[in-house]
């Protein structure tokens, strides 16, 4: 046994008098005997004592002069004590390590600045100023300024008591500075810093294979299991549980009831289960608690009757879930607290170290990216789900339209083709017999009569030419129509189609010429009245929109197998931006001479469906103040 000092036997001396106390420098674990010495007392008083630790200001925000400070407090009627110490460390330590209570710094064998004294007014103002910490109108101020009230002085035989256990506590302590060079010391710090780097190691080994596990797997549910397993196991936790917050808590809606617990492992079936477990009107967002989990803090309750001593509420349903110490580090997703990963001792206290500490939050942090990745998984699920559902009712849609569509092509082809052949045998007598009575009739026609019969012979005409295109393009849209190829000389076709537009030509004193750039004998296989029909719609285009004095030329030749006819006139033009409407059914260009020139608009696009019957294609060039070019390629096509 190592003598004590005499400054120390002299301090011990004065500790029989009520109003005093002592201050020396202690190791840690002598002070945390000392602690437990003054919790002895308490319970050995006749009346209700009150016991509180720094453990009570875990879940609150502290200053830095309290983040490495430790205290013992017991208030009763026949024995009041206070017992603190101060870290000995730097306030640059505290700011380098981020501390947010007083034993961050893994380290067990630190020294503290230690007092004890029974005073009563400094005992009242420390019960005053740990007041001021929760707030001064919380029920905890409220609590402790009850204990204020019944400060009395300390009975003579607890304090004779106390003094000889303290110095029995003393008197086994070793030296608090070891001397220098002591192999011992050099030997044991050694095999502590081997143990930690083996901890440390294991716990690395342990992370990397929960990050493989969430690498592998995108099943939130079995990430989450075999996690909690392998962490139960390594940490030789009683219970390891997950809790997650409501959605509509995330925006603080309704703290009422805050979540439940969703996930859990057990060291055995004699644990009892909190699967499911709500804490209903405890643990709302309103308690500074929350605040510390949002920051990304770890909690860490070494006994919950020390740290929960003024909160019955919160211990009552500790109690009743067997929980007896517990370290809790939040799950963050997306910057918002999603949940929180809690580790449970049941039976006995538990202090937590630093390293186990930090471990638990990087375990939260991969399971943060597990569940952000089972978040994505299910969204994209979702959205593929969505997606898939939209397009088989636009699929559907578009299914219900084309089939309309082809109902109405179909039916109004078929009613083309009936009003045209219904047209057509009425209309074939009315052309017929005004030819007739042009060229000769029973009794002689006055001028104004022939005038009235050319009238009536050259609307039929029109009539029947807008009736034949009208057929002709209803039979192509419905895939009736074929082509009867047959061999043919192009430069007769092409002269006469000059010869049966000349007079027309000439009526509108227009020039029409023929340029044909092949040998006269060339022969070409195709249809030979579609390719009439397609040159014959052209030229007699353009000579309507000539005026007179200008001229329309046909040029003729072939290149790479095709026949190419190129229809060239010096007319009125289209502007550029109509030219894209040039093919459209029905459709007339909205120019100055649309109701002057007038026509139904299904020449060209008869034309260009002619032209890619047989494969070939039609190009325009056409500018207002020069006039137009069409120009016709028709592949030669096999023969029949």
């Amino acid at each position: 046994m190592t003598p004590l000092p005499a400054l120390l036997l002299s301090q011990m001396k004065m500790l029989s008098s009520p109003n005093l106390g002592f201050s020396r420098t202690l190791r840690v674990d002598t002070f945390d005997q000392l602690g437990k010495l003054l919790e002895q007392m308490a319970s050995s008083v006749e009346n209700k004592a009150l016991v509180l630790t720094e453990a009570v200001l875990q879940r609150i925000p502290l200053s830095s002069q309290w983040l490495i400070k430790r205290f013992t407090l017991v208030v009763s009627q026949g024995f009041s004590a206070l017992l603190t110490g101060t870290r000995q460390v730097s306030s640059d330590v505290i700011v380098q390590n981020n501390l947010t209570r007083n034993n961050d710094i893994d380290d067990d064998n630190y020294l503290l600045d230690a007092s004890i004294t029974f005073d009563r007014g400094l005992i009242s103002s420390f019960l005053l100023e740990l007041g001021t910490l929760f707030g001064r109108h919380s029920q905890t101020c409220q609590d402790l300024e009850q204990y204020r009230e019944v400060l009395e002085p300390n009975n003579a035989a607890l304090q004779e008591k106390f003094t000889l256990l303290l110095l029995e506590c003393l008197l086994k302590q070793p030296e608090v500075i070891p001397t220098e060079g002591s192999d011992n010391l050099n030997f044991a710090a050694c095999q502590h810093v081997e143990d930690a780097l083996s901890k440390q190691i294991a716990q690395e080994r342990l992370l990397n294979r929960v990050t493989t596990q969430i690498r592998k797997s995108l099943d939130l549910s079995v990430i989450m299991t075999t996690a909690l397993a392998q962490v139960r196991e390594f940490l030789e936790l009683d219970r390891l549980v997950i809790y997650k917050f409501n959605e509509s808590n995330l925006i603080h809606e309704h703290p009422s009831i805050p979540g439940c617990i969703v996930y859990e492992v057990r060291a055995s079936d004699t644990i009892s289960s909190v699967l499911n477990c709500e804490e209903k009107n405890c643990f709302t967002p309103t308690t500074e608690c929350w605040t510390k989990y949002r920051q990304g803090f770890t909690l860490a309750v070494n006994d919950v009757y020390k740290t929960y001593v003024s909160e019955r509420c919160l211990l009552n349903f500790l109690e009743d879930v067997k929980v007896r110490a517990k370290l809790v580090a939040p799950i963050m997703f997306e910057n918002k607290l999603w949940g929180l990963l809690i580790a449970h001792q049941c039976y006995e206290a538990r202090n937590w170290n630093e390293s186990e500490k930090n471990f638990l939050g990087a375990v939260a942090e991969q399971l943060a990216i597990a569940i952000h990745q089972a978040e994505l998984m299910k969204s994209l699920t979702q959205e593929k789900q969505s997606l898939e559902q939209r397009v088989v009712e636009r699929t559907m849609a578009l299914h219900d339209a084309l089939v309309a569509a082809e109902a109405a092509s179909r039916i109004r082809s078929e009613f083309l083709a009936t009003i045209s052949h219904e047209l057509l045998t009425p209309l074939t007598y009315v052309i017929g017999m005004s030819s007739t009575l042009l060229r000769w009739s029973f009794g002689e026609l006055s001028q104004r009569q022939r005038d009235y019969l050319q009238t009536i012979h050259d609307s039929g005409e029109h009539l029947l030419e807008m009736i034949n295109d009208i057929l002709d393009l209803s039979q192509i849209e419905a895939g009736k129509a074929v082509l009867n190829n047959t061999e043919f000389t192009l430069k007769e076709v092409a002269e006469l189609i000059i010869d049966s537009l000349q007079e027309k030509a000439t009526t509108q004193q227009v020039d029409l010429k023929l340029d044909v750039l092949i040998d006269e004998n060339r022969r070409f296989c195709a249809d030979v009245r579609r390719v009439q029909q397609v040159i014959n719609n052209l030229l007699s285009n353009a000579i309507k929109f000539t005026p007179e004095g200008g001229s329309v030329t046909l040029r003729l030749w072939c290149e790479d197998g095709n026949a190419v006819f190129q229809v060239e006139d010096t007319g009125i033009g289209i502007p550029e931006e109509q030219l894209p409407q040039l093919f459209e059914k029905f459709h007339q260009l909205d120019t100055p001479y649309r109701r002057r020139y007038g026509g139904t608009g299904l020449g060209l696009a008869l034309t260009k469906q002619l032209v890619e019957m047989h494969r070939g294609r039609i190009e325009v060039e056409s500018t207002v103040a020069v006039g137009s070019v069409f120009t016709v390629w028709i592949p030669e096509q096999p023969s029949e």
